[in-house]
């Protein structure tokens, strides 16, 4: 299970794992939102039980900002990443990946906003505070990457071993 915040990389970092580990990668924004449609939400209890089915299968690797459906899985969770980098790092990776999958650039300001806010986000299953929550009350295998030299870093040593 990979977590952070927008722009943090989870995505890229996924790829990489589930090639090298032979695992089917299973993006949370394609659970959560409907499909060719991003910014329109599936059915919240659909999106519960999608969540709850993957996660019951033998292997997978997910990723996502989405806290909740991180919650629903981390009983499964053999491996917790939390690639926590900072607000100003997640936005300038946003801005250098640019509008995607047929946002509009009133949306993609909107999510860049949304990205600078995940430290002050209270309340709220998709930010700092929930992510550490959900980090420390796991008690299994898990690690918690700060920059993008510790994730380069962390990928070498998996290819390594």
């Amino acid at each position: 299970m990979i977590m952070g915040n927008g722009g943090s990389g989870k995505t890229w970092l996924a790829l990489r794992l589930a090639e090298a580990l032979g695992l089917p990668l299973v993006h949370l924004d394609d659970v959560h939102w409907e499909p060719g449609r991003y910014g329109i939400a599936r059915d919240r209890a659909v999106v519960h039980g999608d969540v709850r089915t993957i996660a019951a299968g033998e292997a997978w690797l997910l990723e996502g900002i989405y806290g909740l459906y991180v919650d629903i899985a981390l009983p499964r969770t053999t491996m917790l990443v939390w690639l926590d980098l900072s607000e100003e790092e997640c936005v300038a990776n946003t801005m250098r990946r640019g509008i995607q999958g047929g946002e509009s650039q009133e949306s993609f300001d909107g999510l860049v906003k949304w990205v600078s806010e995940y430290r002050t986000r209270k309340n709220n299953w998709n930010s700092f505070d929930a992510h550490l929550k959900l980090y420390e009350s796991f008690s299994g295998q898990k690690v918690r990457l700060r920059s993008r030299t510790e994730i380069g870093a962390y990928v070498e040593k998996l290819f390594q071993a």
